[in-house]
């Protein structure tokens, strides 16, 4: 009996450690939030500058500690006021007559997590935007300028939130990783219970048999 009990215990141990050790590894998937895209796409070629900028996140980001830079070839920063955050979407508009040539993005958020995130990306104006002048000189003050918390980022942006209207796609992601942990374990445990009622039957059988 008692070997058929160490058994029994031997075999629930290893599968609370294998049970943790899925967990484990399903927790870090979903640790900090990402950019899953961005507007204009990375290395894209453009008419003319865009009217705006945006980073699109797989989950809501904090409406704080938000810092959008968008410079020209030369330094200049063309980042025009706050960002504006709505759902998972960061958006930051530019300053008119933007000049031709590749411009630089560089975003930095607070995630969902309260984990500060940060990227870039670039794209490039064949055109110079409307309204520009011929020589494409920035706007007066737009020289380039450096923020000491976030190296490259430019002028700090303060994040706004915009309330959203209730939408059916705002919605979190369901934890699947969860379910199917909860679901292995179960499983798990109901095979230990079956072997162990296994085991103590046949030892009592035994037993049943030696005194006879």
């Amino acid at each position: 009996m008692r070997s058929i009990r160490r058994q029994v215990l031997s075999v629930m141990l290893g599968t609370f450690v294998f049970a943790a050790a899925l967990l484990g590894l399903a927790a870090p998937a979903s640790a900090h939030d990402a950019a899953e895209s961005s507007s204009p796409a990375p290395g894209a070629t453009l008419a003319a500058p865009p009217e705006k900028v945006s980073v699109t996140f797989n989950k809501n980001p904090l409406g704080i500690g938000t810092q959008f830079s968008v410079k020209d070839a030369a330094g200049a920063e063309w980042a025009d006021g706050p960002v504006e955050i709505v759902d998972n979407v960061a958006t930051q508009k530019l300053k008119a007559g933007g000049p031709a040539g590749a411009h630089t993005v560089a975003w930095r958020v607070v995630s969902s997590d309260s984990h500060p995130i940060e990227g870039t990306f670039g794209f490039t104006a064949t055109s110079a935007a409307e309204g520009a002048s011929p020589s494409a000189v920035p706007p007066t003050g737009a020289g380039p300028t450096t923020s000491a918390g976030v190296p490259g980022m430019g002028t700090p942006q303060p994040g706004t939130t915009v309330t959203p209207e209730p939408s059916a796609d705002a919605s979190e992601p369901f934890p699947w990783s969860l379910v199917i942990f909860a679901a292995v374990a179960l499983g798990l445990l109901v095979a230990i219970g079956i072997l162990a009622k296994r085991r103590l039957s046949a030892g009592t059988d035994d037993e049943d048999t030696d005194e006879s």
